[in-house]
């Protein structure tokens, strides 16, 4: 497996080269938190869930798909969902099989997208680490590749392209806001900026994989509950991450499930942006006042996915 060290500005400068024609380069918008009914401050909203398949996860699944071998029984993943989502669309458009195993928490709204791109949906147990067992179990028995959602060199090398797209759009910022799961995209992120930018890590309280890590000194299983069970709550960060988390992620702030609701509700209300539970979990640091910026601080917030069905709409 690649060493950390080896997650680099240069590697995830190639590996966005390798992915570019696969990936959207997504927008940002600007408001400011006074739209919020928060003292005045400018912010900068990274919309990466208008990303393919919903989420910032394609650019990870296309990393792993075009960057390794794979075999001819294809690729499995496990997911909350979203995962499971990109590595499915990722399979779909470069013809190649794809099994995904999802526990049975993940949203109706990502199953029937892992479906759709015509990936096997399987479930298994209750919880993400359930389905990593299963899918485990599947490679043994099949062959095919694992796709890790975050525990996987070019999956972080993948989602550092946000981090690449983001200084190149907004060179300007000072604080970036990410919401942490198994910890790939903030991984990757961290290691793009590398002490350039403060990044600040965001997560539930019922579900503190980096705060726990932090505390500990090292990866540790953590609770795994609550709104945004089924993209922030895999158990435990990744061990590719953490020393780069360790190094360049400034702290980890602990939301409520009722702020991210109220964060996904904001969202939608004042600027039409449809986040699920997890995609707007950063924002939620902002809104609930966990995270106050000082003045004159520019900050930015990543909205890294919308797989939800939150938002219906009627004839």
């Amino acid at each position: 497996m690649t060493k950390t060290m080896d997650i680099t500005r240069e590697r995830i400068a190639a590996t966005e080269a390798v992915i570019r024609p696969h990936i959207r380069r997504t927008p940002l918008l600007k408001a400011d938190l006074a739209d919020f009914d928060l003292p005045a401050a400018p912010v900068t909203f990274k919309l990466e869930m208008l990303q393919h398949s919903g989420s910032f996860k394609a650019r990870g699944a296309f990393a792993n798909l075009l960057l390794r071998q794979v075999p001819q029984a294809g690729v499995v993943a496990a997911s909350g969902g979203n995962h499971g989502a990109a590595v499915a669309y990722a399979a779909q458009q470069l013809g190649i099989p794809a099994t995904i195993f999802v526990p049975d928490i993940t949203s109706p709204a990502k199953a029937e997208r892992i479906r759709g791109y015509g990936a096997k949906l399987m479930i298994a147990g209750s919880r993400y680490a359930d389905a990593l067992v299963a899918s485990e179990a599947h490679v043994a028995q099949t062959g095919a590749l694992a796709v890790h959602a975050y525990d996987q060199a070019e999956t972080l090398l993948g989602q550092g392209s946000v981090g690449l797209e983001l200084e190149q759009d907004a060179p300007d910022i000072d604080t970036l806001l990410v919401a942490v799961g198994g910890g790939g995209l903030i991984g990757g992120i961290a290691a793009w900026y590398a002490d350039r930018t403060r990044i600040v890590a965001v997560e539930p309280e019922q579900s503190p994989t980096l705060h726990a890590a932090f505390e500990a000194g090292a990866p540790v299983d953590a609770p795994a509950g609550g709104i945004a069970a089924d993209s922030l709550a895999p158990r435990r960060v990744g061990e590719l991450m953490f020393p780069v988390a360790r190094a360049h992620v400034e702290r980890v702030i602990l939301v409520s499930d009722d702020a991210i609701r109220k964060a996904q509700a904001a969202l939608w209300s004042h600027l039409r942006l449809v986040a699920e539970p997890g995609g707007a979990a950063a924002f939620a640091a902002l809104l609930s006042g966990r995270y106050r910026p000082s003045a004159g601080e520019r900050i930015a917030v990543l909205v890294c996915g919308a797989n939800t069905t939150a938002v219906k709409f009627d004839g």
